[in-house]
Protein backbone atom coordinates (compact mmCIF):
# COMPACT_ATOMS: atom_id res chain seq x y z
CA UNK A 1 0.00 0.00 0.00
CA UNK A 2 1.40 4.05 -1.15
CA UNK A 3 1.34 6.45 1.45
CA UNK A 4 2.03 9.93 1.36
CA UNK A 5 4.55 11.05 3.55
CA UNK A 6 4.43 15.13 4.60
CA UNK A 7 7.47 16.83 5.57
CA UNK A 8 8.39 20.58 6.36
CA UNK A 9 11.20 22.18 4.69
CA UNK A 10 13.92 24.02 5.83
CA UNK A 11 12.38 27.13 4.66
CA UNK A 12 9.14 26.13 6.59
CA UNK A 13 6.75 24.88 3.68
CA UNK A 14 5.03 21.38 3.76
CA UNK A 15 5.03 18.86 0.64
CA UNK A 16 4.40 15.99 0.00
CA UNK A 17 5.98 12.36 -1.53
CA UNK A 18 3.94 10.00 -2.60
CA UNK A 19 5.62 6.62 -2.06
CA UNK A 20 4.55 2.90 -3.74
CA UNK A 21 4.44 0.32 -1.32
CA UNK A 22 8.42 -0.31 -1.44
CA UNK A 23 9.03 2.83 -0.29
CA UNK A 24 10.15 3.75 -3.58
CA UNK A 25 9.41 8.13 -4.17
CA UNK A 26 6.83 8.24 -7.38
CA UNK A 27 5.92 11.67 -6.93
CA UNK A 28 6.98 14.95 -5.65
CA UNK A 29 4.55 17.98 -4.86
CA UNK A 30 5.60 21.39 -4.87
CA UNK A 31 5.83 23.35 -1.73
CA UNK A 32 2.49 24.66 0.31
CA UNK A 33 3.19 27.32 2.82
CA UNK A 34 0.31 25.66 5.01
CA UNK A 35 -0.14 22.09 5.90
CA UNK A 36 -4.21 22.59 4.96
CA UNK A 37 -2.77 23.23 1.52
CA UNK A 38 -0.58 20.55 1.42
CA UNK A 39 -3.32 18.23 2.37
CA UNK A 40 -5.76 20.04 -0.48
CA UNK A 41 -2.68 18.46 -2.41
CA UNK A 42 -2.75 15.29 -1.20
CA UNK A 43 -6.88 15.05 -1.90
CA UNK A 44 -5.70 16.78 -5.45
CA UNK A 45 -3.85 13.51 -6.49
CA UNK A 46 -6.22 11.01 -5.25
CA UNK A 47 -8.50 12.70 -7.64
CA UNK A 48 -6.71 13.50 -10.75
CA UNK A 49 -4.46 10.59 -10.90
CA UNK A 50 -7.33 8.42 -11.78
CA UNK A 51 -7.37 10.77 -15.55
CA UNK A 52 -5.06 9.52 -17.59
CA UNK A 53 -5.23 13.20 -19.54
CA UNK A 54 -4.16 14.77 -16.36
CA UNK A 55 -0.68 13.38 -16.49
CA UNK A 56 1.73 15.94 -18.78
CA UNK A 57 4.40 13.12 -20.40
CA UNK A 58 7.82 15.40 -20.15
CA UNK A 59 11.48 14.84 -21.58
CA UNK A 60 14.19 16.89 -19.89
CA UNK A 61 16.60 19.04 -22.13
CA UNK A 62 19.23 15.94 -21.43
CA UNK A 63 16.44 13.43 -22.81
CA UNK A 64 15.39 11.87 -19.35
CA UNK A 65 11.63 10.84 -19.43
CA UNK A 66 9.42 12.67 -16.59
CA UNK A 67 6.27 13.39 -15.98
CA UNK A 68 3.99 15.85 -14.03
CA UNK A 69 0.76 15.19 -12.51
CA UNK A 70 -1.99 18.29 -13.24
CA UNK A 71 -5.26 19.67 -11.85
CA UNK A 72 -7.79 20.00 -13.71
CA UNK A 73 -6.71 23.76 -13.79
CA UNK A 74 -3.96 22.57 -15.67
CA UNK A 75 -1.55 23.96 -12.14
CA UNK A 76 0.74 20.93 -11.70
CA UNK A 77 0.45 18.99 -8.31
CA UNK A 78 3.41 16.42 -8.61
CA UNK A 79 6.55 15.66 -10.34
CA UNK A 80 8.23 12.46 -10.88
CA UNK A 81 11.73 11.87 -10.96
CA UNK A 82 13.83 11.51 -14.40
CA UNK A 83 13.68 8.29 -15.48
CA UNK A 84 16.01 6.10 -17.96
CA UNK A 85 13.63 5.10 -20.11
CA UNK A 86 9.70 6.03 -21.71
CA UNK A 87 8.77 2.47 -20.30
CA UNK A 88 10.14 3.19 -16.82
CA UNK A 89 8.47 6.71 -16.79
CA UNK A 90 5.51 4.58 -17.75
CA UNK A 91 5.86 2.20 -15.06
CA UNK A 92 5.94 5.48 -12.80
CA UNK A 93 2.52 6.41 -14.06
CA UNK A 94 0.95 3.16 -13.33
CA UNK A 95 2.07 3.15 -9.81
CA UNK A 96 0.71 6.59 -8.96
CA UNK A 97 -2.69 5.50 -10.59
CA UNK A 98 -2.63 2.39 -8.82
CA UNK A 99 -1.20 3.75 -5.19
CA UNK A 100 -2.84 6.93 -4.82
CA UNK A 101 -6.20 6.52 -4.56
CA UNK A 102 -6.03 4.16 -1.29
CA UNK A 103 -2.55 5.91 0.26
CA UNK A 104 -2.24 6.18 3.74
CA UNK A 105 -1.23 9.63 5.25
CA UNK A 106 2.69 9.98 7.16
CA UNK A 107 2.73 12.88 8.70
CA UNK A 108 6.15 13.83 9.71
CA UNK A 109 5.62 17.33 10.39
CA UNK A 110 4.28 16.92 14.36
Amino acid sequence: MGKFVITKRTNGEFQFNLRAGNGQVILTSEGYTTKAACLNGVESVRINSQDDSRFDRRESSNGRPYFNLRASNGQIIGSSEMYETTSARDSGIASVKVNAPDAIIDDQTS
